[in-house]
């Protein structure tokens, strides 16, 4: 998406929690449960937690589960998410700026869920970085926004979405070593604040790196 100048993406996204109550469900995000569901448990790194819906499910399911944002009052929620779910044994909370730094160590799942934003976000080395943190034999989960909802007539800002060619063109993965499990793209129901009722296309891509 493109870059909005007059404000950081650390203010931003605090301030989008900070300023107000929960922002997301709670719940875990449809298309990690679809495509996570028959994974094996083991170390998961989940980038861009928000409140932490989606690393508190994987370590309800035996995951070891490392939880990533930029915003420490996202961090603060995901963390009390994890307690209240009785997993914080299974679950670190870090923050980080991605694009600049990013979590130390290898996963058996790299998680990265809408990683989309009106701030700047240096989407490719994220992503890039993601793919690096893939175990031997893990998977790497990606699942971004195709375009607006269909009830969007006049979009809030410029954006542009990736497509599912382009995405894998970007990361430019040798082939000998990973393989594509899914490449798809998925419309989901979407009402509108107002209740308008309409649709969303979300592109996903899980990708297994090799064993060897």
């Amino acid at each position: 998406m493109t870059e909005t100048p007059a404000l950081r993406a650390d203010e931003f996204w605090e301030a989008r929690y900070r300023d107000g109550g929960r922002v997301w469900s709670g719940r875990p995000n449809a298309l990690l449960v679809r495509e996570a569901g028959d994974l094996v448990p083991g170390s998961a790194l989940d980038l861009g937690c928000g409140e932490g819906a989606d690393a508190v499910w994987l370590a309800s399911r035996g995951w070891r589960t490392t939880g990533v944002d930029i915003s420490p009052t996202a961090l603060e929620r995901a963390a009390r998410h994890a307690v209240e779910a009785g997993v914080s044994d299974r679950t670190v909370w870090e923050r980080h700026v991605l694009g600049e730094t990013f979590p130390a160590g290898s996963f058996d799942l790299v998680n990265a869920q809408y990683l989309q934003s009106p701030v700047a976000l240096d989407q490719q080395r994220i992503l890039r970085r993601a793919a690096a943190a893939v175990a031997a034999g893990g998977t790497l989960l990606i699942v971004m926004h195709a375009g607006w909802p269909s009830w969007q007539s006049e979009p809030p800002f410029e954006a542009e979405f990736p497509t599912l060619r382009g995405v894998l063109d970007e990361l430019a993965l040798p082939q000998a070593d990973w393989t594509v499990e899914t490449l798809e793209t998925v419309r989901r129901v979407n009402v509108s604040p107002e209740g308008v009722e309409g649709f969303r296309d979300d592109h996903v891509w899980r990708i297994r790196r090799s064993d060897a």
